[in-house]
């Protein structure tokens, strides 16, 4: 969540208001009885929203980009190549961020 000062003229009563951003759009692709595949797709500066994995998974990226993870122990700043894969292991709760200019996309394979 992004925090921005909202001036007393426009009602602000602390000064500061939340603002929510854009959320990122997701398509199931194909679910069996071993993976499940979704496209995620993210505008600059579109969110996952916070979730935990209930399975181990792999990223392709179909973009370049800079992503951000938030996590429960800090945010960081990951530089992502068109093609590049990564493989995480379930249940870390993480809220994933399009720190860049351009949309960025990846498929997800949870494997079941």
């Amino acid at each position: 969540m992004l925090l921005a000062r909202m001036p007393a003229s426009l009602g602000g009563t602390r000064g500061v208001v939340a603002l929510q951003r854009p959320k990122a759009l997701s398509k199931l692709l194909e679910e069996t009885d071993r993976v499940i595949l979704t496209e995620w797709r993210l505008a600059p500066g579109a969110e996952t929203g916070w979730h935990r994995h209930a399975h181990d998974y792999v990223v392709v990226c179909l973009t370049a980009g800079m992503l951000l993870a938030e996590t429960t122990t800090g945010n960081v700043e990951i530089p992502l190549r068109f093609g590049q894969s990564y493989a995480r292991p379930l249940g870390i709760e993480h809220n994933i961020v399009n720190a860049g200019v351009e949309e960025f996309a990846f498929v997800e394979v949870e494997l079941k």
